[in-house]
This record gives C-alpha cells, sequence and structure tokens, in this order.
C-alpha cells in the first residue's frame, strides 16, 4: 500500500494533474488525508473507490470548489493559488448524475448541450450558427444527434447521460471528469454509453479523462491508470492490470475477491462463502 508516497515526477512531461500531499479536514474529521496523484498529459485514469472514501471530496479540490486544509494542486500546469479558478474551471468539464437535476426539464436537447460552452444552467445567450454546428457534431459524435430538438425530461436516464457529456464538449475542455456516468443504467445503457466514451477517447483531440467509478468492470482498456481511494487515503495508484489485481482488491476491500479479466476489462465477485464468513 502506497498511502503518502511522494510521487516522482517524470522529466520532460507534462502534468494535468498534481496532487501533492493533499489533506481535508471538515468539523475535525479528515475526510482526505496526505493524497499524493500525478496524472500526466497523454494518459486516462481510472478512480475507484467506495461509496465515502473520498472521491467527490478530490474532485471538488480538483475542480477548486474547496480548498485543502493542507497540500499543493496544480492543474493544467497551473497551481492553486496563482491562477483565477473561474478561468481555469472553463478549461475543465465535470460530468454527474447531479447535474441531471439542476438542469431545465423543458429545455431542448440542443440548448442543454450548447449551454456548457456558457456553464450556464439552461441558454441565456444567444448562440450562432457556429454553435448549433458544434452541438450537432457532438451529438452525432456520441450517438445521440437522433435526440435533437427532443424535450430534454423526455430522454432516458443513458440519453441524459450522452447529451451531458456533449455538454461538456462545448467549451473544448482540455480536462473530462465522468463521475459515476453509468450510476442508474440498465446493462444496455451502461454498455452503449461505454462505448461512446470509448470512442471519444480514441480521438486525437480528446481530453485527459478522469472515470469515477465503484465497479471495476467499467474500467475500459483505455483508462491505462487507476487510483484507488480509501477511507480518504490513497491506497494505489498505477497501471490498471496491475492494480486491479486478486491480491490487491483483496486487500482494499478487505474481502477476499476474484478478478476475471474479459476483453480487457476487470469483472470482480467475492470469492466462495467470503460475504457468510465476515458476517
Amino acid at each position: 500500500m502506497s498511502n503518502g508516497e511522494q510521487v516522482e515526477e517524470p522529466q520532460g512531461s507534462a502534468s494535468v494533474i498534481d496532487v501533492r500531499s493533499v489533506s481535508y479536514i471538515r468539523d475535525d474529521k479528515t475526510l482526505l488525508s496526505e493524497i499524493n496523484w500525478r496524472v500526466n498529459k497523454g494518459e486516462h485514469w481510472a478512480l475507484l473507490g467506495l461509496n465515502g472514501s473520498g472521491k467527490t471530496t478530490l474532485l471538488n479540490i480538483i475542480t477548486g470548489y474547496i480548498w485543502p486544509t493542507s497540500g499543493r494542486v496544480g492543474v493544467l500546469g497551473e497551481t492553486y493559488g496563482d491562477v483565477d479558478l473561474r478561468e481555469l474551471r472553463k478549461t475543465i468539464g465535470w460530468v454527474s448524475s447531479s447535474l441531471q437535476e439542476k438542469l431545465h426539464v423543458s429545455d431542448r436537447t440542443q440548448k442543454v448541450v450548447i449551454s456548457g460552452k456558457y456553464a450556464t444552467i439552461g441558454l441565456y445567450d444567444k448562440p450562432d450558427e457556429a454553435d448549433y454546428e458544434r452541438a450537432a457534431s457532438l451529438m452525432r459524435q456520441l450517438g445521440c444527434y437522433h435526440l435533437w430538438d427532443r424535450a430534454y425530461q423526455t430522454c432516458s436516464q443513458g440519453e441524459k447521460q450522452k447529451l451531458l457529456i456533449a455538454r461538456a464538449l462545448m467549451a473544448s475542455p482540455r480536462l473530462l471528469i465522468l463521475d459515476e456516468p453509468c450510476n442508474g443504467l440498465d446493462l444496455f445503457s451502461r454498455e452503449t454509453l461505454l462505448n461512446s466514451i470509448d470512442q471519444l477517447a480514441k480521438l486525437p483531440d480528446a481530453p485527459t479523462m478522469i472515470y469515477v467509478t465503484h465497479h471495476t468492470e467499467e474500467i475500459l482498456p483505455i483508462f491505462s491508470h487507476t487510483l484507488l481511494l480509501r477511507r480518504g487515503t490513497r491506497f494505489e495508484a498505477g497501471p490498471t492490470t496491475s492494480v486491479l489485481s486478486e491480491d490487491l482488491l483483496s486487500r482494499f476491500f478487505e474481502l477476499p475477491v476474484e478478478v476475471r479479466w474479459r476483453q480487457g476489462r476487470a469483472w470482480l465477485a467475492p470469492q466462495e462463502d467470503a460475504v457468510s464468513n465476515r458476517e
């Protein structure tokens, strides 16, 4: 286990995220403790942890919505404390199910997508022809152009997630955070969305992607690295194929698990009698 381990800086590589010795304490409770994490340009990462592990707190720190109690945060080559966070956030896309609840349900889908350019809930600026063309291009790219001019509220959960990803891409972000995007989706909707994410990541101009989940089978091969968070600490970080091993995940979940790899994805199951023995 490598909690608190200082991250070595590869020579000549550009970091997208550079978190050093970050801790966050609220109401005398430590939510994050001595987190070190570096994401280099050209890497896509998965962030894996159970509920309450500190994932959302870490994301809020990375996006500048909360300030760490101690430590240093650098994102896209900028150090927090020396940069206008309002401007930096325009280069970060964040897709989460909580955003769905804030959007105006009667808005037309293309307007939901275009609003991402202005980072507003609802579209108050007058889009130009180029905005509509970009929205159409992104919706085609994500396989949801057939939803054009539909009321947002009539779309399925999976369709809404695709629209939110298109919305996040409207501003051409350099960093895209996908915060449990498959939450609430059925099996087929999940696989359809994951396929869209896979295709997006393979584009030459794709942003650096952080995929947040607590399901290992959602971690696609394009996510070459994985960070494990447990109880606010960094448990392990490194190449996905090494991190998602039976031995390491059994220690991480504190429960013996089996890992079966299919199509480059790790499918997890408790070992026989593990749950009953734990009880």
